[in-house]
């Protein structure tokens, strides 16, 4: 069997556009779409919204969205993403109505479904109802999808709800026996979800021994902190540096493991 390819990438709001702009040299570089380039496409966050969007087909078969074409939606659309009509947003809800991301996912992605994507995806998120991660991807909701196949509009949604930044996303499944998900940024578990990639892998290609993972991040957490800054910090203040600091180690944890078979960081 010829070596599978996968590539992962990072959450990272709005830094999602570094991502983009290096998958869009790769396409200049060898003529072809990311969706015929890898095996496994897998992405958190604003990655998913990528991996998704890289995989959305057209009628004919071929990808809508071009790399460079997605380097638009972060430029043109953040401010849309990015939105409350308050001056001064309350502390006590989510910093964005989830209406402009709602919306704009609604416009790039249509009615299409996850199980139409053109290449195998793994998009995280966590189900805050159940404790419990919650992987979509294409093969399930082919195999299920009265549980598994969702607009494609509505996991990005999902693997994008930053707490505190969006509302969690209720999902309805189609089956009276699975109760409805609410899910949230697949970032608190797997801001880097590189190793859940190579694990989705290693199943789908049972017979695989070779891998090539290319795992493309958004930038790190440059902010530090100081003793004398934080030691009178109460949960107010550590709110936002907190969710950060997650996010930001989860995904260093992954890049630096050296139990991990070499990944390269772009």
């Amino acid at each position: 069997m010829s070596i599978i390819k996968i590539l992962s990438i990072d959450g990272g709001g709005i830094r999602g556009i570094i991502p983009a702009i290096i998958l869009s040299r790769i396409e200049e570089k060898t003529l072809k779409p990311i969706a015929e380039l890898f095996d496994l496409i897998a992405g958190t966050s604003t990655g998913g919204l990528l991996a998704l969007a890289l995989t959305k087909p057209l009628p004919n078969g071929t990808p809508q969205y071009s790399a460079k074409k997605l380097i638009e939606l972060y430029e043109l659309e953040g401010q849309n993403i990015f939105f409350n009509p308050e001056k001064t947003p309350s502390p006590l809800k989510p910093k964005y109505v989830s209406t402009g991301i709602e919306e704009v996912l609604g416009r790039y992605f249509e009615q299409t479904r996850l199980s139409e994507a053109l290449q195998e995806v793994l998009i995280t998120s966590y189900d805050v109802a159940k404790s419990s991660p919650y992987f979509f991807k294409r093969h399930k909701a082919r195999t299920n999808p009265n549980i598994h196949d969702y607009l494609m509009a509505k996991v990005a949604r999902a693997t994008s709800a930053v707490p505190g930044y969006f509302e969690p996303l209720k999902l309805e499944v189609n089956d009276p026996a699975f109760p409805d998900r609410v899910l949230i940024d697949g970032g608190v578990f797997a801001g880097n979800p590189a190793m859940c990639a190579y694990a989705e892998a290693k199943i789908l290609y049972p017979d695989a021994t070779d891998f090539l993972l290319v795992s493309i991040g958004t930038g790190e957490l440059t902010r530090k902190f100081y003793y004398e800054q934080i030691k009178d910090w109460g949960i107010a203040q550590w709110s936002q540096p907190l969710l950060d600091i997650v996010f930001d180690g989860v995904a260093d944890t992954i890049s630096k493991s050296q139990s991990f078979q070499k990944p390269e960081k772009l």
